[in-house]
């Protein structure tokens, strides 16, 4: 590679200087190969320009013609509006810019314009509602600017002509100097265009044959990239050295009795899987999934009895107080026989009682400490800690993690990480690529699937008498808003409120309890305790039952104004019932006004399985809002899409994979120049190999 021209500062580039280089640093721009690995969002196909008369209402289309007048103005509500009439000949159209007033400055009577947008009718007339646009030179008027384009995600000071100029001054100055990393063998193995075309093509390609080809190339070098820095960490985290754990027949035998259910064919093959790591001299560093009630919580125990009986501290880590509590209940009542010393460590806790239960861990008095994030606080230092267990892992972030993992004595604790959301299957080989996954995938026997049913406003009081049915018959039911109070901005229903109707006009003569968020810790947890034991028949709740609350005797979850709620959090409520023998209900109450509101309660209809619906809900929402803000160390990918190209994952993982385990260790330059680029890429990764 040609690394100095391509690492010079695009500052130095004809046309470029000090401001526009601010501009494009605002970008991520700051060299020249920066700017060639700028790819383009999308594409325009200008050799199908469309004649206005041949448009029809709800078309995408491309258009050019002649500004023949425009005109600003603002509407009562003091919207900016821009307007402008484009002419080709055969027909006119009427574009408008919301909110643009600069828009007035770029368009004048005369240019020659190119717009591509959908077409909608208003008044009877053909309209553009802000379509993407080019003004045409004068020697891009007579067709020169017709062709595959490039369309790049810019900033509003920057306008696509003029960036799409640097960008081909550049590509066709510098494509050439773009060296290949991969050997010879790999392109022809995959029948991969060469770097060179693939930069050049990707850009400004000469076929949508071509662009095709150079797309399916850079997206495999970008997840190959990453995939080989997941296997590094992977075999880093590996040969690290860890705790060698003895689990023995006897061993087993005793764990085993404390369970008073007989354990599924999958919770066994995965504690089969957890043996064999507890058992290696390798540090655990496994993931394990599984659908809501599924059985994580028994093949925990195992691990953290297993760890135990090897003389070794143990920490349980949840994201929230009540789901701490709810694992501290479950696990001392598990455990009553076992001589397991247990301990909760909340935030909430009281100032002198967390001091003393610190000074416990310290010494080496507690075998188990149950806990939210106060786990990985400074002054909390574990003896000989052995094993670390996170629930709901995807509610923290790597360094969270990390920062627990520190916390072993002398060598790397193993660690178990449990999630009830299903990850998607491109998500695990990236997100997730360094994590050996187990999966549960049954449930245990005697569960009854839920059924599930859409509440029309014209069906809510029959609803509720079926609610009020299931009580009579000794069940208890769920009912949950998505706000705790009223609210002057949104016009939803809240659960204080509401609590209050029900109690006194929908269920009278019924014992309705209320929990929400915003009450003392001690509260919470009285009302959850009375709620187990039947003193109130109905609770009304927030999100804060999301997860961790086992009611088996609840048969109902209705959820008021479902359309608000994800895919994932409607799910994870479902899965608050079904939890015993009886037939379980959950009804979606709202009105569905979005397309997308639509597809999650359809998808909520058809099916109960969670990796459906973990699929189905990447999907609508990409990987981003899928962890929400709290997940760290999400690839940022620029070509390849996680959601989409899951073959080319599959294929470069693969490859990756094998490179790795072959510790290939030659001074092939290809290779070298590989690692280097691994190395630069994703060194934030990499740095946490040696912390896990």
């Amino acid at each position: 590679m040609s690394t100095s021209d391509l690492d010079k500062s695009i500052q130095y580039i004809k046309g470029v200087g000090p401001k526009r280089a601010l501009s494009l640093g605002r970008l991520g721009i700051h060299t020249v190969k920066d700017l060639l690995y700028c790819f383009p969002r999308t594409y325009q196909d200008r050799s199908k320009v469309e004649k206005i008369s041949n448009l029809t209402d709800g078309a995408t289309a491309m258009v050019k013609g002649i500004v023949i007048n425009i005109k600003s103005f603002r509407t009562r509500g003091w919207k900016s509006i821009f307007e402008a009439s484009i002419g080709d000949g055969t027909s006119m159209l009427q574009v408008k810019w919301f909110n643009r007033p600069y828009q007035s400055e770029i368009f004048q009577v005369d240019d020659h314009v190119f717009l591509y947008g959908k077409v909608s009718l208003y008044k009877q007339s053909l309209q553009m509602v802000n379509p993407e646009y080019e003004i045409a030179s004068e020697e891009d008027a007579p067709g020169k600017s017709v062709g595959i384009l490039p369309i790049y995600s810019l900033t509003e000071e920057m306008r696509q002509v003029s960036f799409r100029k640097l960008v081909k001054m550049v590509v066709d100055e510098h494509y050439h100097k773009v060296e290949e990393i991969f050997t010879d063998d790999i392109i022809s193995k995959h029948k991969f265009v060469p770097i060179t075309s693939a930069i050049k093509n990707i850009h400004f390609p000469d076929s949508m044959d071509s662009l095709k080809d150079s797309k399916r190339r850079l997206k495999y070098e970008e997840f190959f990239l990453f995939e080989t820095a997941m296997a590094l960490r992977k075999r880093g985290i590996k040969e690290v050295s860890g705790y060698k754990f003895c689990i023995g027949k006897n061993v087993e035998t005793h764990i085993y009795k404390l369970f008073p259910f007989v354990l599924t064919k999958s919770q066994q093959k995965v504690i089969s899987e957890i043996h064999e790591d507890m058992c290696s001299e390798r540090p655990m560093n496994r993931l394990l999934q599984g659908d809501v009630g599924s059985g994580k919580t028994a093949v925990a125990v195992y691990a953290l009895l297993a760890a135990v009986a090897n003389g070794f501290q143990t920490a349980f880590m949840a994201p929230t107080e009540i789901l701490a509590e709810q694992h501290y209940r479950t696990l001392t009542l598990m455990l009553e026989k076992a001589e397991v010393k247990i301990l909760l460590l909340t935030g909430g806790a009281k100032t002198k009682i967390k001091k003393e239960n610190i000074e416990r861990i310290k010494q080496g008095d507690i075998d188990l400490v149950i806990g939210t994030h106060a786990l990985i606080d400074k002054g909390v230092e574990f003896k000989k800690l052995g094993l670390i267990v996170i629930d709901e892992q995807h509610k923290f972030g790597v360094m969270q993690r990390t920062r627990l993992r520190q916390k072993g004595h002398k060598q790397m604790p193993d660690v178990l990480v449990m999630t009830a959301t299903p990850i998607p299957r491109s998500l695990s080989l990236t997100v997730f690529g360094d994590l050996d996954i187990s999966t549960i995938d049954e449930l245990p026997p005697g569960r009854t699937p839920v059924e599930t049913y859409r509440v029309p406003v014209k069906k809510e009081n029959d609803a509720y008498g079926f609610i009020r049915k299931e009580v009579e018959k000794g069940r208890q039911a769920f009912v949950v808003y998505p706000l705790v109070d009223e609210s002057e901005k949104l016009e939803l229903k809240s659960a204080t409120v509401e609590a209050e109707r029900l109690r006194d006009e929908v269920f009278s003569g019924l014992n309705v309890g209320l929990l929400h968020g915003q009450l003392k810790p001690e509260l919470k947890e009285l009302i959850m305790s009375d709620f187990v034991n039947h003193k109130y028949d109905i609770l009304v709740s927030t999100i804060v039952i999301e997860v961790g609350i086992d009611v088996p005797n609840a048969t109902v979850m209705a959820i008021e104004h479902a359309e608000r709620f994800g895919l994932a959090q409607l799910h994870q409520l479902r899965g608050r019932i079904g939890r015993s023998s009886h037939q379980s209900y959950c009804l979606l109450f709202g009105i569905q006004k979005s397309a997308e509101s639509r597809q999650r309660i359809k998808t909520m209809l058809e099916t109960n399985d969670g990796f459906k619906i973990a699929e189905e809900d990447l999907k609508i929402r990409g990987p981003g809002e899928f962890f929400g803000t709290r997940q760290h160390g999400l690839p940022e990918f620029k070509i390849g899409d996680i959601i989409n190209d899951f073959d080319i994952i599959k294929l470069a993982r693969a490859d990756a994979f094998d490179l790795v385990k072959e510790g290939h260790k030659s001074k092939d330059s290809k290779e070298q120049m590989l690692l280097k680029r691994i190395m630069e890429s994703f060194k934030d990764k990499l740095d946490l190999i040696n912390t896990g």
